[in-house]
């Protein structure tokens, strides 16, 4: 079973007398421990997608079933507790709190969780300690680099051992030195068995991951798949859409 199943989900706008669809009958599978990329371009529907894979928003048309459950049927309070225990976010601005600290920022999705201030630090350590950032923990996100706050963003992402993390355009505000060194972390998240979808506009970004489901205009257009071919990694240049 997949661990993400969408079956001829629709999202449909009404604006102005007009009917817009986001997402059109789209279907699609995440097995557990994938490492895969939505790509397309501004408009193609992959930002809507990711809402609602992130249980940001709900289908207009449509079945989505995370780790066995039916999304789609959930209430407000379901999504809420599926979103803070089965899901992580990573944002391209980090959208980290500067009033708190490094750890306070990482601890946060646990306090939504109830877990016990001595179990916050210990997870939240373990989880810097993960992205090479616990040297910073007691920094505020305005004292580190771009790089260092989406390391941060990345341990909070993982504090509570999510079933998935999404990261929209985690490298599009980082100059392209850091941007590989934040992808080279996100692929060695996948190696030790972590399920991770990158959604971004740029296909060479997209090219590090061994499956590539690109959008366009709300539907799946194009899936490449590395290991199909028998391939253990895609070649950045070659293989990109």
């Amino acid at each position: 079973m997949s661990l993400v199943e969408l079956r001829n989900v629709s999202k449909i706008y009404h604006l102005g007398g007009e009917e817009i669809r986001a997402l059109d009958d789209l279907s699609l599978d995440i097995e557990a421990g994938e490492f895969i990329s939505i790509i397309g371009p501004s408009g193609s529907g992959k930002s809507t997608l990711m809402h609602i894979l992130g249980c940001l928003d709900s289908p207009t048309h449509g079945t989505i079933k995370l780790d066995g459950i039916m999304i789609e049927k959930a209430s407000s309070a379901q999504l809420a507790a599926v979103r803070n225990q089965k899901i992580g976010f990573v944002f391209q601005f980090f959208n980290l709190l500067p009033k708190l600290t490094v750890l306070q920022n990482v601890e946060l999705p646990m306090i939504y969780s109830g877990v016990s201030r001595r179990e916050r630090h210990e997870r939240g350590m373990n989880c810097l300690k993960l992205v090479e950032m616990a040297d910073r923990a007691n920094h505020r996100p305005m004292q580190l680099s771009g790089g260092q706050q989406q390391r941060a963003a990345i341990a909070r992402a993982l504090v509570n051992n999510p079933k998935i993390v999404f990261a929209d355009e985690p490298t599009g505000n980082l100059d392209s030195h850091t941007g590989e060194t934040i992808l080279n972390l996100f692929r060695q998240l996948s190696q030790e068995g972590r399920t991770i979808a990158l959604v971004t506009h740029d296909p060479e970004i997209a090219a590090v991951t061994p499956r590539k489901i690109e959008i366009r205009d709300g539907k799946v257009a194009k899936t490449l798949d590395a290991r199909l071919a028998g391939l253990d990694r895609l070649q950045p240049a070659a293989s990109s859409i």
